[in-house]
């Protein structure tokens, strides 16, 4: 691996984004072939369940700092992979999922943010959005779901949604799993060759890949008007499913490090305790 952090290395620079630029079968950061890589996201779990369980403790000594990790990408791009595979590592009992579909009646008079909120991870979680706030400047976009105005707006009720996000203690982490045009036909085919992935498939995506230059500069908008230093981007070459959980692994055990959170202090007498327990 380079000197360079993983953040750094995957986070698009500012300015106009140019995803064609960006290869998904790229490796960038790791050396290795698949075996070794699928070994080196194996030597990440002790890392990952040590920082998890020190989130964990904080949020139960009443501490507000948490964790949201934000995935976005084309269908097949991986996100549920990324779910099992490396936020599989952590222990679920500190770990809140949400997938978020299209919204309901009720939750578009709401305004496209209110759903969200009421999905944010409490204080000593990791928060994992399955799709998020961001479908509403990617497809909302392409299939002209609102007005241009309106989600010209979007953009900037973003960056100060997640500038308060952080102002609250939560670290937002966002991917966005690149995956190319044949890659993703490739597994589209798998899923109607194998009955037990029948469930997985979904006629609309045909129907989405006959859109995928505008899904793809829809991506490019929102990479560059939502890069901020606060809520980063970062662009996983996802062709690679090895390299893509790698690569998410090692993101949420620099941005759990960089919480620099200690084990809490006990808020009893510990020799008290011990002597009660001798006795006991």
């Amino acid at each position: 691996m380079t000197q360079a952090s993983w953040s750094q290395l995957l986070r698009p620079p500012a300015g106009p984004v140019d995803l064609t630029a960006v290869d998904p079968r790229a490796t960038p950061g790791f050396t290795g072939k698949k075996a070794d890589g699928q070994a080196a996201l194996l030597a990440l779990e002790p890392t990952i369940t040590d920082l998890q369980e020190r989130l964990y403790a904080h949020g139960r000594t009443d501490g507000q700092r948490r964790l949201l990790l934000v995935t976005q990408g084309m269908d097949t791009s991986g996100k549920g992979g990324t779910m099992r595979k490396t936020v599989g590592l952590m222990d679920p009992q500190g770990v809140v999922i949400k997938a978020f579909g299209a919204p309901t009646d009720t939750e578009k008079r709401r305004g496209f943010l209110w759903r969200i909120r009421q999905a944010l991870p409490p204080g000593g979680k990791v928060g994992v959005f399955d799709r998020s706030h961001y479908e509403d400047v990617l497809v909302a976009r392409v299939r002209s779901l609102a007005s241009k105005a309106t989600i010209e707006r979007r953009y900037d009720a973003i960056n100060e949604f997640e500038q308060e996000l952080a102002e609250s203690g939560c670290v937002v982490v966002k991917v966005m799993l690149h995956i190319s045009r044949d890659e993703q036909k490739a597994r589209l085919a798998e899923r109607l060759d194998n009955p037990t992935k029948y469930w997985k498939y979904n006629p609309k995506d045909i129907d989405d890949r006959k859109l995928w230059d505008d899904f793809q500069h829809a991506y490019e908008i929102a990479l560059e008007r939502c890069n901020t230093d606060t809520a980063p981007w970062h662009v996983i070459p996802a062709d690679r499913k090895w390299y893509r959980n790698l690569a998410v692994a090692h993101l949420l055990v620099e941005h759990l490090e960089g919480m620099g959170l200690s084990w809490p202090p006990a808020d009893f007498d510990i020799e008290a305790e011990k002597a009660r327990l001798a006795v006991s």
